[in-house]
């Protein structure tokens, strides 16, 4: 897999943080677990319930070593959500989201809630706003 990266944008890769400062393109040889900085949604983005649930799945993505305890804190999470949500496209995204999580599929996971904020911003009349606080 290529990636693109611009000059002062930082790559999460299986716990580490990578700063690059100039425009560079890594090619990753192997499997690798990794996060862009445009999908990463600070903590004040944390807003409405699906945005928690994005939050938790993100921690459990870039600090893999920490996953038990955020295990428990998503399942909690999507239990809330099914009880909170009853828009059947939010339900269908947080089976499929559960589903990612439980295969070791996060990135899968993270892209799934994503689609999901806009129908969530609808639903609770709230607007969406941004995921990255960093992204340009």
């Amino acid at each position: 897999m290529r990636i693109s990266l611009r000059a002062g944008e930082r790559l999460y890769i299986n716990g580490a943080v990578v700063l690059v400062d100039r425009k560079v393109s890594i090619e990753l040889l192997n499997d690798a677990t990794f996060l862009l900085e445009a999908h990463v949604m600070n903590v004040g983005d944390v807003t409405t319930p699906l945005r928690q649930l994005y939050f938790i799945t993100q921690i459990m993505l870039m600090n893999p070593a920490d996953t038990p305890a955020a295990a428990e804190m998503f399942a909690q999470a999507i239990r809330n959500n099914r009880k909170l949500f009853a828009e059947p496209r939010i339900l269908a995204g947080l089976d499929s989201a559960e589903q990612f999580v439980s295969e070791d599929r996060k990135f899968d996971a993270l892209k799934t809630i994503r689609t999901l904020l806009p129908i969530e911003a609808e639903v609770l009349c709230v607007g969406e706003g941004p995921i990255a606080g960093a992204a340009a």
